[in-house]
């Protein structure tokens, strides 16, 4: 007999890229800079009467009442964990993921389509990105859906049809890209946005007429690095809504190394790519990677 439903948002939080934060910084250290993230990120669950459910290694699961205090914890969730870190720390980024549906209480548990299709959700985002679906924008006020735009369709398990996921704003300065929503894709911003990548002779520029570059080994490849740690297509930059996106699809993860120095390791996931620096695919700096790929963005 199925128990009584109710309609809650459920939102999936998760630490992107924490495998390699346990490789650099050592089991100890990188445990107790998951610990305080997710001690972050539930103080603003509890600010938004929100309950949490579980936490599952560096994955937090909670509902709460209505969609517009999961929006908001999620917004505020991103903040937090960029904005309290531990000084000596390097950058920690988290993806979230949220639904609103009917799911069944069980004890300090809730079950459900609308946790898989959450969960599900969760899965597709990227670092630093809150991915809702359509019934939570349906659910929020005018001024909150005027912070999301529509990105792409995904495949739910047990469903025959492809559920729409939106991106949800959550800075200040995210510019048309925190202000649209449509039911179709919206038109891209005007401008004159110009990356250009350059390795051994080669050349690409990413812009409003090519909008991405691949990098990789393989033959097909707008910048080929002839490296073993390199996959066939390693890495994909894109131009969205004016900025400049380098995303990781491969087994060893991309590094960038920015003009002041920083260096981020992304697997799996994406990042912003913002004035010049170095890519290097598979390799990390620190072992004399010499194929690198340089990127500037001219301004």
């Amino acid at each position: 007999m199925i128990g009584k439903t109710e309609k809650l948002a459920i939102l999936f939080a998760d630490i992107s890229g924490s495998t390699s934060l346990y490789e650099e910084k050592g089991n100890a250290r990188a445990r107790e800079m998951v610990s305080h993230c997710l001690a972050v990120m539930v103080a603003e669950v509890t600010a938004e009467q929100g309950t949490v459910v579980k936490t599952i290694g560096d994955e937090l699961m909670c509902t709460f009442p209505e969609a517009v205090n999961a929006c908001r914890a999620a917004c505020a969730m991103q903040v937090a964990v960029e904005s309290k870190r531990p000084r000596d720390d390097g950058p920690m980024y988290i993806r979230i993921g949220f639904h609103y549906g009917e799911v069944i209480p069980e004890g300090s548990d809730v079950h459900g389509d609308a946790v898989n299709v959450a969960a599900r959700i969760t899965e597709v985002s990227r670092a630093r990105q809150i991915i809702a679906t359509q019934e939570v924008i349906d659910a929020l006020p005018e001024d909150m859906r005027a912070k999301a735009h529509r990105i792409r369709s995904v495949a739910i398990k047990g469903k025959q049809e492809q559920l729409d996921i939106f991106q949800v704003g959550w800075q200040d300065d995210d510019g048309e890209a925190t202000r649209v929503i449509s039911p179709t894709f919206g038109k891209q911003p005007k401008g004159r946005e110009q990356l250009v990548l350059s390795h051994e002779g080669q050349g690409y520029q990413v812009d409003e007429n090519q909008r991405t570059a691949m990098l990789g080994r393989g033959d097909t490849c707008s910048i080929r690095v002839r490296d073993d740690f390199a996959s066939r297509q390693h890495a994909r930059v894109d131009l969205r809504f004016g900025k400049f996106l380098i995303a990781d699809q491969s087994i060893n993860g991309t590094y960038i190394r920015f003009s002041d120095g920083q260096v981020v390791h992304i697997v799996r996931e994406e990042t912003l790519l913002r004035g010049s620096g170095a890519i290097s695919l598979g390799r990390p700096f620190s072992e004399d990677a010499v194929r690198v790929i340089g990127f500037e963005i001219p301004g």
